[in-house]
């Protein structure tokens, strides 16, 4: 349902090196580069950073969130491990969450809110 996601960034290159990382381990890789705009994406939906096209400063969307799909607990665990150690904010380590849902939470160097999950 959902082709892609963009989020602001004011620093690409900083940007660029978080999800680069995150990319990898999710087996994407860069798809798309211009100047102020990078794509990501492992063959299905993928996920863009850019400079807001304004020219005013990148902000973060109360509420909005990009949950990227993990294919088993280990690797939600990497995926929150991995942004911690790139620059990322905690806001709720791995864990179950209800019966059939684990997941970690963090935000990128730029605020923006993530998710790393699975379901069973």
């Amino acid at each position: 349902m959902i082709g892609y996601v963009t989020l602001g960034t004011s620093d690409l290159a900083r940007a660029a090196k978080f999800y680069d990382a995150i990319a990898a381990e999710l087996g994407a890789k860069r798809i798309m580069e211009f100047d102020g705009f990078i794509a990501w994406s492992g063959g299905g939906a993928g996920i863009g950073l850019t400079k807001p096209y304004d020219g005013k400063p990148a902000t973060v969307g109360n509420g909005v969130m990009v949950a990227l799909a993990a294919k088993d607990k280990a690797q939600v665990d990497r995926l929150y491990n991995l942004a911690m150690s790139l620059g990322a904010t905690d806001e709720g380590k791995p864990g179950p969450r209800g019966d059939n849902f684990y997941a970690g939470y963090f935000r990128d160097p730029d605020g923006n809110k993530l998710n790393a999950f699975v379901m069973g």
